[in-house]
């Protein structure tokens, strides 16, 4: 009894001596009997990996409209809101009017240029650099709005367009449809192409074009500046959307005469353009969300429009504005004169022929289905009212 409390004791001396002596000389070596005990000691679990999001992203993005054109710039409000609620507001997108990071017609610009990370405008504005930018906007007797959205959707109109908008560092996401818009305020009536001749329009795009080869004398002005231009006599008359915006910017009060159809604008598509290492740089489910939002918006321009233009019209009516169509002889001259600039420009832009090709043919496609279904029975139901 005595003997086995002692070696106990004994065997806990030598063990608490070796220890020591371990220590004292720096262990190099676990000892056998420590190595099996370690061995053979439950594993303890690695703690659990710590999930984290994706990180807070704080964007920019410049309007080419005012505030006061509530359904455009509205829209873009809504879209940011739409973004924050996607990522739990980890994607905040602050919105600025034109003219408050840079001009109007200057917000493709920031976004090439990185100032900012995106713009919301119209590609035609910018057929100054290159022609083929009207290709995602709007062409003179081109596609309408529901032609429009299905090209592009579709008909492979996006990788054509972001093809060509690589050469210019963004990417491209449809931002809505004005649907087609009216022919603009004139001071005088136009009833015949000797009125075309010397007539100083305000006109985005390549309608612009097609007047000035008619004779008229195009103005690019920004849609804060139209009224006072009108007002002067600066100019004798412009083109802005439809009757919901037009009313809004009181251009009935300077110009009486109001014209349609537009036939330069059939289906104004508005885009959102991001800049491209802006939008590398940006998480997937950020770039999935903001794929869905830019849709929604899309979607919901046109919709209002259509929703907001017929009233505004009659208001405008009651106003003593004066509703006019173009004559036969003005629409046939710009139909004519438009496609032989296509086929010019064709001729000597590589990047406007290859576009064109594919739309051009599309166009004729979806306007012969256009005049068996919806045209015919469009015509009926609005002569039957």
């Amino acid at each position: 009894m005595e003997r086995r409390s002692f070696l106990r004791k004994a065997g806990a001396g030598v063990v608490a001596g070796a220890a020591v002596g371990l220590a004292a000389c720096g262990k190099k070596e676990e000892s056998a009997p420590a190595a099996a005990a370690a061995a053979a000691a439950p594993a303890v679990p690695a703690a659990p990996a710590v999930h984290v999001g994706p990180p807070e992203v704080k964007w920019r993005i410049t309007s080419s409209y005012p505030k006061s054109l509530d359904t455009i710039h509205a829209s873009t409000d809504l879209m940011m809101q739409r973004l924050r609620e996607l990522t739990d507001g980890k994607f905040d997108v602050r919105v600025f009017p034109a003219g408050e990071i840079v001009p109007g017609l200057q917000a493709l610009d920031a976004v090439q240029q990185g100032s900012v990370e995106a713009c919301h405008t119209s590609s035609y504005y910018y057929v100054g650099k290159d022609k083929t930018f009207a290709f995602g906007c709007t062409m003179p007797f081109g596609l309408n709005a529901r032609q429009m959205t299905a090209w592009v959707l579709n008909g492979g109109g996006q990788e054509l367009l972001d093809e060509f908008y690589a050469n210019y560092n963004v990417v491209s996401f449809m931002g809505g449809n004005t649907g087609a818009q009216m022919g603009g305020w004139f001071r005088k009536p136009i009833a015949s192409l000797d009125d075309v001749k010397g007539m100083k329009m305000r006109i985005a795009g390549l309608g612009g074009e097609v007047l000035a080869r008619m004779g008229a004398v195009p103005q690019q002005i920004a849609a804060g500046d139209i009224y006072a231009s009108l007002e002067k006599g600066t100019i004798d008359a412009a083109e802005w959307i439809a009757p919901y915006d037009d009313e809004k910017l009181g251009f009935y009060k300077v110009a009486p005469y109001y014209y349609y159809p537009g036939w330069w604008e059939p289906g104004a598509m508005i885009h959102f353009f991001v800049n491209k290492d802006a939008w590398a740089k940006l998480p997937k489910a950020y770039q999935i969300a903001f794929r869905v939002a830019s849709q929604e918006v899309h979607n919901g321009i046109l919709a209002a429009y259509d929703d907001k233009n017929p009233l505004a019209l009659a208001r405008l009516l009651t106003n003593g504005v004066k509703l006019q169509s173009f004559s036969k002889e003005i629409l046939q001259r710009a139909h004519k004169v438009t496609f032989d600039m296509y086929n010019e420009e064709a001729a000597k832009n590589p990047a406007w022929a290859k576009i064109f090709a594919a739309w051009d043919k599309y166009r004729k496609s979806a306007n012969a289905w256009f005049s068996v279904a919806e045209t015919p029975l469009d015509a009926f139901m609005q002569s039957a009212r």
